[in-house]
């Protein structure tokens, strides 16, 4: 899986990664190492990031239908038995 960020996305995250080395590294860093940086995030560290949350949305999903049976019923053939 590829994973492309679009190009307003990835503008954003290359300042947030030069910054971040600025602030909390001590080290002023350029476009093309803070590039590298976010290419190794994406490539190794997104797809664990990405199964994760796939494997939470499927488990959050399987519970919500697995409440479906007590949510579900709703009495039939009722209309003269009301009267």
């Amino acid at each position: 899986m590829t994973i492309e960020l679009d190009k307003d996305t990835e503008a954003y995250l290359i300042a947030s990664i030069k910054r971040f080395f600025a602030e909390e590294m001590d080290d002023d860093i350029g476009d093309l190492k803070a590039m590298r940086v976010l290419d190794f995030c994406i490539r190794e560290v997104a797809p664990s990031v990405y199964n994760q949350a796939i494997a939470d949305a499927q488990s959050f999903i399987q519970e919500r239908a697995g409440d479906m049976g007590a949510v579900r019923y709703e009495a039939e053939f009722d209309f003269w038995k009301k009267r």
